[in-house]
């Protein structure tokens, strides 16, 4: 097993503050409650709109440099992927608040500049250098001058730490023989007297746990891939959680357990230092179009069946990388029905007659991002009620909008209607939540328009999850949508 950083040090006590709190003080990581206490909410804004625009007009990698620069000014918590949003609108507005600036989420060149040398100078007293830890193959930040003290540790990784023993980094790798979920179980095990267990995510392909003690806090995230399983973890004085937590955004942004190319370079945006001083208008390069994702599930040969949040507002849809159109829609029940150009793959599952039960085990199909592709995966999750409606209990990501719920059956339950990429994301991750989902009667209403009928299925023994990926997998469907 691998170890949690830092447990046995925090359990040790606390000592001097001076060293470490000075340092992180220095790189601008310390909470700031004049600049936080402004942050718009963007339900119902009309500035929401134009910011995205004006920010997807801009190239990615200003984009992505932006997002990791409001990291760095301590305003963003989501994960540095260009694609902007209600975290994105908020860190921005929280930065401009500073300086009075117009709550639009639009950067000027001028606070565009600030932020990049504000962040800039942040990185630098941070020490923070994206290395490749020779001995565990994975690429992170390390913020050096806060963590000067390197050794390599017994089970084959690195180990950072602050000169007054507060804060610790590790890298490590997996025995062969361990599995990703034999590892999840032992790090949420609760047989670990004095630790608490404050969030957990399992994903096919990685996991996050994190926790305190009673004198400290850690993080720890592992992920599987072609070389293994890869890692690291943070422990750190609790005293010192509202100015670590943010570094640890920044560390786990910067991971990358199996790097490909070169290491990304820290240096100040290319658009930030072209633009005009004193100039009051975005920078904006040229128009792109640009996407996001959704699941749907194929009730036919042609029909596949969505939420409407996955699809609106949409200037074109594909299906599986085919052309698709709008057959009907529903605001009410927040289900769509899509034609797709040619067939669409997977045979229809059958529908389940009864409500789920409360806290019934069920199973999500999805699709996330692995290297730029569209990955079908297995979400576990619960039922439970969200208000007077059927909801699940499940770690849906970004692009997850429309993912069928099915019971240990492998029987249709229920529609995923509410959007994940609205969700607070910490260190990259969207947390488990209740998710709004469309049941069986709002299905069928909906499907009966489009002259489709799902035939029902009949009650049966409990299968695993992966006898319900082979029974039903097929017939989900990645979903894109042109904006």
């Amino acid at each position: 097993m691998l170890p949690i950083a830092g447990e046995r040090v925090m359990a040790t006590g606390l000592r001097s503050s001076l060293g470490t709190r000075g340092l992180l003080v220095a790189a601008g990581l310390l909470f700031s409650p004049v600049l936080a206490q402004a942050q718009p909410q963007p339900a119902g804004n009309p500035q929401l709109a134009a910011a995205q625009a004006a920010f997807d007009a801009l190239p990615e990698v200003e984009r992505k440099a932006i997002q990791n620069d409001l990291i760095w000014a301590g305003h963003f918590n989501g994960a540095v992927s260009g694609s902007y949003g209600p975290l994105t609108f908020r860190g921005i507005n929280a930065l401009k608040a500073g300086s009075r600036g117009a709550p639009d989420g639009i950067l000027t060149p001028v606070e565009r500049r600030a932020l990049a040398q504000a962040a800039g100078a942040a990185r630098e007293a941070a020490g923070f250098r994206v290395i490749t830890d020779e001995r565990t193959g994975i690429r992170i930040g390390i913020p050096t001058k806060l963590l000067p003290r390197r050794e390599a540790t017994a089970i084959g990784g690195g180990r950072w730490q602050s000169e007054d023993g507060r804060v610790t980094l590790d890298t490590s790798t997996a025995p062969a023989g361990d599995t990703l979920e034999a590892l999840f179980e032992k790090a949420t095990s609760t047989g670990v007297p004095g630790r608490k267990i404050t969030y957990k995510l399992l994903r096919p392909d990685f996991f996050v746990v994190t926790g305190e003690t009673s004198t400290g806090r850690f993080y720890r995230r592992l992920s599987a891939g072609p070389g293994g399983l890869r890692g690291f973890s943070i422990g750190y004085d609790k005293a010192l959680a509202p100015s670590v937590d943010k570094l640890v955004i920044a560390i786990a942004s910067s991971f990358e357990p199996f790097p490909t190319g070169p290491a990304p370079a820290m240096t100040g945006p290319a658009a930030a230092s072209a633009a005009t001083p004193g100039a009051a208008s975005p920078v904006v390069v040229g128009t792109r179009p640009t996407e996001r994702f959704g699941v749907g599930l194929a009730v036919s040969d042609k029909l596949v069946l969505t939420a409407t949040a996955a699809i609106d507002p949409c200037k074109s849809l594909k299906v599986s990388g085919r052309p698709a159109r709008l057959r009907i829609k529903d605001d009410a029940s927040g289900l769509a029905v899509l034609e797709v150009d040619g067939a669409a793959a997977g045979t229809p599952p059958g529908l389940r007659s009864e409500a789920l039960g409360a806290q019934e085990s069920v199973v999500l199909m999805a699709f996330g991002d692995s290297g730029g592709q569209r990955t079908a995966m297995a979400l576990p999750g619960q039922s439970v009620r969200l208000g007077a409606g059927e909801a699940v209990f499940a770690p849906l990501q970004p692009g997850q909008a429309g993912s069928p719920v099915f019971d240990r059956q492998g029987r249709l339950a229920g529609v995923v209607t509410a959007n994940p990429s609205d969700k607070v994301l910490i260190a990259g991750v969207a947390p488990q939540r209740a998710y709004a989902v469309a049941a069986g009667a709002a299905m069928q209403a909906l499907l009966g328009k489009a002259g489709i009928t799902l035939q029902t299925a009949t009650s049966g023994p409990e299968i695993s999850t992966g006898a319900v990926v082979e029974k039903v997998g097929k017939a989900a469907l990645p979903v894109a949508c042109g904006l």
